[in-house]
């Protein structure tokens, strides 16, 4: 199976949160988030006016209907350096919003980490190191992340990572 530019972005920018103190489940969310503001910006998306999650959103997620009030009480705006996304806070985590639906580590795993036929913990780890190797202050922008650490190195991650699956 090849991996994409999209897979390549979510990596990245799940190893980017994992690099500037995010969880593991953290770092999915907003990698996931990331690839899809992305690919939906390249696409000319119109944004629109943003509540939180829909009803269905947790619904999917099988959040009891007693936690989901708590929950969206926790909706905002949540800052990875100059950059910002919507969250909401789940069991004491960050999960990253876009549209009405939540990034789950579970929904990184069924359109990421899939695609790597079983090597994505490799390329997350490689991906680590890749970040590391950039000062924080790189890291916390999100021009200088896309233009210094993701966009020189997309399209040889993506053959790269391809091949190797």
């Amino acid at each position: 199976m090849k991996i994409g530019r999209f897979q390549v972005m979510a990596t990245l920018q799940a190893a980017r949160a994992y690099c500037l103190g995010k969880s593991l489940e953290e770092a999915k969310s907003f990698g996931l988030n990331r690839a899809i503001f992305y690919a939906a910006a390249k696409k000319g998306f119109k944004p629109k006016l943003i509540k939180g999650p829909s009803k269905l959103a947790f619904e999917r997620m099988k959040i009891p209907k007693e936690k989901i009030e708590k929950i969206k009480e926790t909706f905002g705006i949540e800052h990875i350096g100059d950059e910002i996304a919507y969250s909401v806070e789940i069991e004491g985590k960050k999960y990253y919003v876009i549209g009405d639906e939540i990034q789950t580590p579970e929904k990184f795993e069924k359109q990421i980490e899939r695609r790597f036929g079983g090597k994505w913990e490799k390329a997350f780890n490689e991906a680590v190191e890749i970040c590391k190797s950039y000062e924080k202050g790189i890291l916390l922008s999100q021009r200088s992340f896309y233009e210094i650490v993701y966009k020189p190195r997309r399209d040889i991650l993506s053959k790269k990572w391809s091949e190797e699956i």
